[in-house]
């Protein structure tokens, strides 16, 4: 027959063209199956690679500066390294996305060669695009990056040695792409964003903002750390007893006229001024004249001369912080704010320096400078700050330079003295003058209006 071929060796035919194809028949060439092996092993480690690498990233940079120096500080193993590391961001970010990246492409071209040894070319490029990307997303990003938010300091730790060794291993790509990056980024007007910290004071507000919505802190929490980074941009103006409430002794008293004066106001310091509080030269403390006048040597009319204390004349425009060293290094408890002119515009002591962090400190028979009367109502002293009345409120009042308390914004916004009784309106929110001595504000009444309620025609508006 055609195709067959016959040898004389027995009786039987055989047929050549049959045996030859057998082996294909069998199945792969066996060093096929080997170097998909050795291929598919690959994988695995370069998958094992880019979680490492991925999952760096994020616990390096969700480290803190202040919780790597505790970790130094306790000794902890790596810690040293994280530091070493850290202190180079730029240089860190590039080590672990060279790293990545070179394990990412080498993953997809691996795939692709093996499936090309399988099916045709195209099949095998699409099935290397998507079945890598699957894979490499699943194992080589989500999973590995969520395991290291989790554990932030304890991975961070425990990579930071394979990734200082990944450094020195990828040094010349880790330069070449360093120097690149920074190149580009100047040509381009950018930043090293990533020198920079992670975290700014808006980001901190609002996560105190969620965390008493979340009910981890406290109303009184919130609010005392709102006051804290407030306190840098606080003036001392916007804390100081203004003019008209300063309690204060001219030169020519007596210790027995200051002492009767410190009782009645119950202040345990006083200013002592020589013409009027435009001209104030120091300040006595109650203590030192109680202890002259009960202990001391007896003279009739004793002149305060003796006990008068210097003290610091700072302007109204003085950062409260900068005061506040100020005060300590000088020793003085009690400071004169004057304007440009040289007016005396009020006082400062400690405790209103301290009192812009920790909220007011309220005597036996002080009110509370913000009352809540209910959900939508609270009652304001007049010279309560804008930034205070803004934090318990729905309501955001402008805050200028031309006012800084609730009283300020009424009387600026209205433009003539009010009086009791009067009502006025802004951004949906009512406030109702309760008080008023002489021409001073004293006590504001803000409503949170009901919105299915009408607004009433008679109401003022401050726009």
């Amino acid at each position: 027959m055609p195709g067959l071929e016959t040898t004389a060796v027995g009786s039987a035919p055989v047929d050549v063209d049959s045996a030859a194809i057998v082996p294909s028949a069998v199945g792969v060439d066996p060093s096929t199956n080997l170097v998909a092996a050795i291929g598919i092993g690959t994988l695995l480690v370069l998958l094992v690679l880019s979680a490492f690498f991925s999952s760096a990233e994020i616990a390096m940079f969700s480290l803190a500066h202040h919780r790597i120096e505790v970790l130094v500080e306790d000794g902890r193993p790596g810690a040293e390294t994280v530091q070493a590391l850290k202190s180079d961001p730029h240089r860190l970010l590039v080590t672990i996305l060279v790293g990545n990246n070179l394990v990412n492409i080498a993953m997809s071209s691996i795939a692709t060669g093996l499936f090309a040894m399988y099916v045709g070319q195209g099949q095998a490029m699409a099935a290397a695009t998507f079945g890598v990307t699957a894979v490499v997303l699943l194992f080589g990003e989500s999973a590995p990056k969520s395991h290291a938010i989790e554990n932030t300091e304890s991975w961070a730790l425990s990579v930071a040695r394979p990734l200082q060794v990944s450094k020195y291993v990828l040094y010349p790509l880790v330069v070449t792409f360093d120097t690149l990056t920074r190149l580009v980024n100047n040509l381009s007007g950018g930043g090293t964003a990533v020198e920079s910290s992670y975290v700014s004071r808006e980001e901190i507000r609002e996560l105190i903002r969620t965390g008493e919505s979340e009910g981890i802190i406290e109303a009184d929490e919130r609010e005392m750390l709102q006051r804290v980074f407030r306190f840098n941009d606080t003036i001392a103006k916007e804390v100081m007893t203004p003019r008209l409430d300063v309690t204060a002794v001219p030169r020519t008293a007596t210790v027995d006229d200051a002492v009767a004066k410190c009782v009645e106001s119950r202040h345990t310091r006083l200013p002592v001024y020589e013409r009027d509080l435009d001209a104030i030269v120091g300040v006595v403390a109650l203590g030192d004249l109680v202890r002259d006048s009960q202990y001391g040597e007896s003279v009739e009319d004793s002149s305060l001369e003796a006990h008068i204390e210097e003290t610091l004349h700072v302007p109204e425009s003085k950062h409260v912080d900068e005061l506040f060293h100020e005060m300590r290094h000088e020793r003085v408890e009690q400071v004169v704010v004057i304007d440009e002119f040289g007016t005396t515009e009020g006082i400062i002591t400690t405790e209103d320096i301290v009192e812009a962090v920790v909220g007011e400190i309220l005597d036996t028979q002080e009110d509370e400078p913000i009352e809540s009367v209910s959900e939508r109502t609270v009652r304001v002293d007049g010279e309560v700050n804008i930034e205070a009345v803004n934090d318990v409120i729905g309501v955001e009042f402008p805050e200028g330079e031309e006012f800084e308390t609730i009283a300020g914004f009424v009387f600026n916004r209205a433009g003539r003295l009010v009086e009791p009784g009067e009502t006025f309106a802004y951004d949906g929110v009512e406030l109702t003058v309760e008080r008023v001595d002489d021409t001073r504000i004293k006590r504001v009444r803000i409503d949170e209006p009901d919105p299915s309620i009408a607004d009433d025609s008679g109401v003022a508006t401050l726009s």
